[in-house]
């Protein structure tokens, strides 16, 4: 039996909507490591359809020269739940339908390592709400975007569904200096 992994980059105001924000931060190795660990050998993807449409590009045109991941991205079968992809072009890839916690229980059932879920909000909410998620992984960054789909005291509404009696990990992959950045970030948003 197999387990699900979630893996999220969020802001320290929890937003984890298209992380395009990232890109002014250097790839700690930790985080690189960390995700090596549930996308080992065994290991499939899940992903909600948006996520895949974004990977499916981004992924497929990778080596291993230009990421040490592309060789699991690519190489790995990709599930995507979605009522409305049909012809998923990408290698290995299979469309399972409408989110179906079943479906999903007998899928995590049939991997021999991890079913592996990056990005995904909608699917994710699901998955926490369901009781599914064996591990939530939060790469948090040091920046307040102030606005953004993720979990925010500012947005009431939208609440965490944390795992009970699950493993989840918050690790903050930054140096003293992003560190330092983040609170200056916070002073000036203060």
């Amino acid at each position: 039996m197999g387990r699900i992994e979630v893996h999220e980059f969020i802001s320290l105001d929890g937003v984890y909507e298209d992380p395009s924000w990232t890109a002014e931060f250097a790839f700690d190795p930790r985080m690189g490591e960390a995700i090596s660990r549930f996308t080992g050998p065994g290991s499939e993807l899940l992903l909600g359809r948006r996520t895949y449409e974004m990977f499916a590009p981004a992924w497929s045109a990778r080596s291993d020269d230009d990421d040490p991941g592309a060789s699991f991205f690519n190489g790995a079968r990709k599930n995507v739940v979605s009522t409305t992809l049909r012809d998923p072009e990408w290698n290995n890839s299979r469309v399972i339908g409408t989110y179906d916690a079943e479906v999903v229980r007998r899928l995590r059932d049939e991997v021999e390592g991890s079913l592996y879920v990056s990005g995904s909000g909608t699917l994710v909410r699901a998955l926490l709400r369901d009781g599914l998620v064996d591990g939530l992984h939060l790469f948090v960054f040091p920046v307040v975007l102030g606005s953004g789909r993720g979990c925010s005291r500012t947005r009431p509404s939208r609440r965490c569904a944390w795992p009970r009696r699950r493993r989840t990990t918050v690790a903050s992959c930054t140096s003293p200096t992003a560190r330092a950045d983040a609170r200056h970030h916070l002073q000036r948003s203060a």
